[in-house]
């Protein structure tokens, strides 16, 4: 016990989580690869994305190697996914499921962008010109619980959210007003919603 005590405090013990070997620390930032892991098997792992993983690593390909450590970005936490799921809700109730997988990436896309806040609380409660980015912050539906679809287009989309071709925005073209957002170029309509980069 003693010496699990050590390791611990050391930051070398090696576990198993969940069937995958990860080598813990004390700081929890890196990890050594194993045989047969993917960048998507370990982003699963630790709850963050494909995209941050790479970022964090200065990595352009899929290839990994067994035995090299890697760098472990922030993860997405329980609430940090609960408040997306609260967004995904409020703004795509009555929307395909595909729409509101959709508005969840375009959440995940903006905290990989320098252009957005790094943190998800940051990005959804961010202010623009006085305004907050969505609507349901200004108007308070963003309060309300999320229901299980939303959860799990949130789970979806941190796991493949590779394939959501890099949509920062998404609008209604029947209601919204603004000029500005109907100047990006759009990447795919889904519903009612018009998702662009």
């Amino acid at each position: 016990m003693r010496k699990l005590k050590k390791l611990l405090i050391a930051g070398t013990l090696s576990i198993t989580l969940f069937g995958f070997a990860a080598e813990s620390n004390a700081a929890a930032s890196t990890h050594l690869v194993h045989n047969g892991e993917t960048f998507w098997t370990i982003a699963n792992q630790y709850r963050t994305t494909v995209l941050s993983l790479k970022k964090a690593n200065n990595r352009t390909s899929d290839l990994l190697y067994a035995g090299e450590k890697i760098v472990i970005p922030n993860p997405i936490s329980a609430a940090d996914r609960e408040l997306i799921a609260k967004l995904v809700r409020a703004e795509a109730v009555g929307e395909p499921y595909a729409g509101k997988v959709a508005v969840a990436t375009v959440v995940l896309n903006r905290l990989d962008s320098p252009l957005f806040p790094n943190t998800v609380s940051g990005v959804i409660y961010e202010k623009v010109s006085g305004h907050y980015a969505f609507t349901p912050v200004q108007n308070g539906t963003i309060n309300q619980a999320p229901d299980q679809e939303s959860r799990r287009a949130v789970e979806e989309a941190l796991a493949f959210r590779g394939k959501g071709k890099g949509s920062l925005y998404f609008f209604n073209p029947k209601t919204s007003t603004s000029k500005w957002i109907f100047s990006r170029e759009v990447t795919v309509t889904i519903g009612k919603h018009r998702f662009a980069k």
